[in-house]
């Protein structure tokens, strides 16, 4: 058995290499394509991708220039790195580079990719679109969830002045209140309080979500060699993970069907089973459908909130002067009340361009989800084939000297006066992404995260624990499809009021 094995890989190794070598020639031979580093034989660039692709990405973008090819495997692949090619592929090529790669973990995780985020461009992902912008995510349905953030923001204030005069894992509390925010607004419960949190294993399983997305998968860039996945155990992980949250929704969608709700008391699971019912006849969503959509809201709405949150609470630490500024700013506004009310966010111009800064310098996807075009394009004079998979390098656009002056340097005063915004029209800065595309969330998700920061910054007084310096703070970063750091923010949070 196991030399019936050997003498597969070997076949498939020397059909792979045939085929690399008359790629690699009839490319070089027929194609005008942009600039690439050398090539190995059968894995292309791969080598070069390493654990932080945003990083080496970077660094061969400085070399080659701003738009480059790479051979990820058997996968064409583009990578811009730069505002101006950004706009070309987010928007001026929009329509023809719309579509997604079918990654073998995303047809796992999200129901043969029946979701948002990795649904290929065409009718299904047009039609679910729709009930997302005006469903779901539209002004009016985030408005109605003003109390839910509210509320949060007020136990996540409790729970950290329970820590108070000791120190505070606030990475941990932040976790906890975006995925509070998110569970009561989806799916109309909270999970952190009773045990649940931990029965479920949330964070486990969303730890291993982002992980098994996020990661490059040598099965992605060598669809030939499928059996990889489960060679290298991908696979089974990839039916634990998926299994675990099929359960969940199963276990969510029974009690909400057995339910019968007011208008103003419905969550957004509540939404869906009502469009499932009322729209069968336009383009029917299975139960299937409506969990892909679940999974998309719940891992998107969660570790983003919290990335964004914990790199802005970092960032304020080891500036003491923005943290002062922008504490001085909202203290003034509130004068004595307790709480920030969400007509207050407006006001706080200086807290929202340190949000922008957070955006440019700490975006929560530093490389977009790749996009694939359906048909041959042109940018900068090359021309690209259908079939290509495209990257953009958000993080590497966050700190191109080109748009930024000092782009290594923490620096909000910079969006002062600034029209720079990051809802996909500025392509120095992009988040969210833009185009069609774009995340269709971002309104929900910018409300939770000004409320949490502008409280925050109000409620208490930060420092580092004693003998700790901004400088003893380990930045490393995890990544994955979002990445953050890998070590949790600990504080002491001396309550402002008594």
């Amino acid at each position: 058995m196991d030399l019936l094995l050997f003498l597969l890989f070997v076949s498939f190794f020397i059909v792979l290499l045939m085929k690399f070598l008359l790629i690699d020639k009839l490319r070089k031979k027929s194609s005008n394509l942009p600039p690439s580093p050398p090539t190995i034989p059968i894995i292309g660039n791969l080598h070069q991708l390493r654990t932080s692709p945003h990083l080496a990405l970077q660094r061969l973008t400085q070399k080659y220039g701003p738009i480059i090819f790479l051979q990820l495997g058997q996968i064409p692949t583009v990578v811009v790195s730069s505002a101006r090619l950004a706009k070309e592929v987010l928007k001026t090529h929009d329509l023809a580079l719309c579509s997604r790669p079918q990654l073998f973990s995303a047809k796992y995780l999200f129901y043969n990719c029946t979701d948002i985020a990795f649904s290929p461009y065409g009718a299904y992902w047009r039609h679910i679109r729709k009930i997302c912008i005006l469903e779901l995510l539209s002004a009016k349905r985030v408005q109605s969830y003003e109390s839910v953030r509210e509320e949060e923001v007020a136990r996540l204030v409790h729970r950290i002045k329970g820590s108070y005069p000791g120190t505070a894992d606030l990475s941990m509390m932040l976790g906890l209140y975006a995925n509070d925010v998110l569970c009561r607004v989806a799916f109309g419960r909270e999970f952190s309080e009773g045990g649940d949190y931990q029965r479920h294993g949330f964070q486990k399983m969303l730890d291993e979500y982002q992980e098994l997305l996020g990661g490059f998968s040598v099965g992605d860039f060598f669809p030939a060699l499928d059996f990889l996945h489960s060679l290298t155990g991908a696979k089974s992980r990839l039916q634990d993970t998926s299994g675990r949250f099929d359960q969940l929704f199963d276990q969510i969608l029974n009690e909400h069907m057995s339910a019968n709700k007011v208008e103003e008391h419905k969550d957004l699971v509540d939404v869906l089973l009502e469009v499932q019912k009322n729209h069968s006849d336009e383009m029917p969503l299975t139960t299937d459908n409506i969990k892909a959509i679940i999974l998309d809201m719940f891992a998107a709405g969660t570790d983003t909130t919290f990335i964004t949150l914990d790199w802005a609470m970092t960032e304020l630490l080891m500036n003491p002067r923005v943290m002062e500024k922008a504490q001085k700013e909202v203290r003034s506004i509130l004068g004595e009340r307790r709480f920030v009310g969400e007509s207050d966010l407006r006001k706080l111009d200086y807290m929202r361009a340190v949000l922008k800064e957070i955006f440019r310098f700490h975006p929560a996807v530093p490389v977009l989800v790749p996009r694939e075009s359906i048909e041959d394009v042109v940018i900068e004079g090359y021309r690209i084939p259908a079939k290509t998979r495209f990257f953009v390098n958000a993080w590497a656009i966050g700190r191109d000297p080109e748009s930024w002056e000092d782009p290594n340097e923490f620096k909000p005063e910079r969006f002062l006066g600034s029209d720079i915004d990051y809802r996909g029209q500025d392509f120095e800065l992009i988040p969210f992404g833009a185009g069609r595309r774009g995340c269709p969330g971002i309104t929900f998700a910018i409300a939770v995260v000004e409320l949490a920061l502008a409280q925050l910054l109000y409620s208490f007084d930060w420092k580092l624990p004693l003998g700790i310096t901004p400088e003893d703070l380990d930045l490393t970063e995890v990544f994955g499809i979002s990445m953050h750091r890998r070590e949790h923010l600990h504080v002491v949070a001396t309550p402002y009021f008594p």
